[in-house]
């Protein structure tokens, strides 16, 4: 019931009342907990619709959900709140659909701030005098995020430049949220039937960890260089990042390279001008899957917005606050999964899951496999139209509870970076399957035995400990 987001926020209060740096953001969790109890109270007695149906509003009811009541609450605890809800909304599979379908409401309500901030900001971050550099700042921002806002500039010398500007006060008090989300988590776990398998805690150490490396520029920017210099290392110089301009980044501002072009979801603008759609995304998904199993490196986000082809035939990659990093075996592990989902071999997929995971007591191995093989086998073998992106990652997620699995969330991240493409060459090319398509497929393979004889000469050259 929802009065555990009460009951929390009492909790909360008492375990955290001495450690938090911001105490007032306890006291807006106990006051807006209690605004949402009791306001489900009154949508559930009826009251709230006498309300409306008094002052002649009674068409616009609607019941109030346990989803939209927490989305409600979220975006009145402010960015750090709504940072996670969009996570959710992005992240189906890892979170009860229902709510990552409410959560699609906070993709885009995010209030600017005011373009004085953003003056002040950069005269904070780089001095007067640099920040006078940046010039013809356009004051109606590009884009506005729950912890940054873009704006158009120019550099004294024409070059055109985006500037990300983090939100004003924005650090104090993510850190204050992040300890409060780890208690509710830490409650939703004790308390909540089964929330052990979904790992909430883990989910808000993974939130944490991502946030902190995104509230600083400095190694978003560091994020852009090292994937241009991959990039240079495989040969492919038509796929880049925006280059940073590092003497005007700092820890709360990023200046970089401008892109112009078309993100990838602007399929019948790209089809328009003529671009091979799809002889691109397979060259970006093939370089993309290249960071991964020769460097254990990739971008962790790539929604339609963060991918674009450039109006000079390249193709371009942004935003790289979230990159995600894998280990000599984690690198393994991943290929080896990818592999075993394109050729549709379920048992070695259950096998490298219990291998990362760990294999719970008395799983019945054959039985986990049939149940993969129903969930996976729909992305191979359904034609366009046909698939169902929003039930797959919750479909691997209600397997691995039926299991008493809990799904790793690398493989969760890296799938959902493989939907994320496999649903862009659908509608560009409703024949081409990302999952099947030999190029892609035999490259894969390629790719890792070349990987794994690089890594074993290296392990030849090593002097022995």
């Amino acid at each position: 019931m929802f009065w555990y987001s009460a009951l929390a926020a009492l909790a909360v209060l008492l375990l955290l009342s001495v450690s938090l740096p911001v105490p007032r953001r306890i006291w807006a969790l106990v006051i807006y907990s209690a605004k949402y109890f009791w306001l489900w109270v009154a949508d559930a007695i009826g009251l709230r619709w006498l309300a409306l149906a008094v002052i002649g509003r009674r068409a616009s009811y609607q019941r109030l959900t346990r989803p939209m009541l927490v989305r409600m609450w979220c975006e009145d605890m402010g960015p750090t709140f709504i940072k996670f809800g969009q996570i959710i909304a992005s992240s189906a599979g890892m979170f009860p659909d229902a709510y990552v379908k409410e959560f699609q409401k906070v993709l885009d309500r995010v209030k600017p701030f005011p373009f004085e901030e953003v003056q002040r900001t950069l005269d904070e971050e780089l001095g007067r005098e640099k920040a006078g550099h940046l010039i013809d700042i356009a004051p109606k921002q590009l884009a506005s995020a729950s912890i940054a806002q873009v704006h158009t500039a120019k550099l004294r010398d024409g070059t055109p430049v985006v500037i990300k500007v983090q939100r004003p006060g924005i650090i104090a008090r993510c850190m204050a949220d992040m300890k409060l989300m780890r208690a509710l988590a830490h409650l939703v776990a004790r308390w909540k039937k089964g929330a052990d398998l979904a790992n909430p805690v883990g989910v808000v150490d993974d939130f944490t960890k991502t946030l902190t490396e995104e509230l600083d520029f400095r190694r978003e920017a560091a994020n852009l260089d090292r994937f241009n210099e991959i990039m240079r290392e495989l040969g492919h110089g038509h796929i880049r990042a925006p280059v940073p301009h590092h003497e005007y980044t700092t820890r709360k501002i990023l200046v970089m390279e401008q892109f112009h072009g078309l993100r990838v979801d602007m399929f019948e603008e790209i089809r328009r001008r003529g671009v091979d759609g799809e002889g691109k995304l397979v060259d970006g998904l093939r370089a993309w899957f290249q960071c991964v199993v020769f460097y254990g490196f990739f971008h962790g986000d790539v929604h339609a917005g963060n991918l674009m082809l450039l109006d000079d035939g390249t193709i371009g990659f942004l935003d790289f606050g979230i990159v995600g990093r894998f280990d000599d075996r984690e690198r393994y592990l991943v290929t080896d999964y990818m592999i075993a989902f394109a050729s549709g071999n379920y048992r070695r997929l259950a096998e490298i899951i219990c291998e990362m995971a760990g294999t719970p007591p008395s799983l019945d191995l054959d039985a986990f496999v049939r149940d993969l093989g129903e969930t996976y086998r729909p992305l191979l073998t359904l034609s366009f139209g046909e698939v169902n992106y929003a039930e797959f990652l919750p479909g691997i997620q209600r397997t691995a509870t039926r299991h008493r699995m809990r799904m790793p969330n690398e493989f969760i991240l890296i799938t959902k970076q493989l939907l994320y493409f496999d649903r862009y060459a659908k509608s560009l090319a409703p024949k081409l399957n990302v999952f099947t398509d030999p190029r892609l497929v035999l490259g894969m393979m390629a790719d890792i035995q070349k990987a794994r004889m690089q890594a074993e000469a290296r392990a030849k050259a090593e002097p022995p400990a």
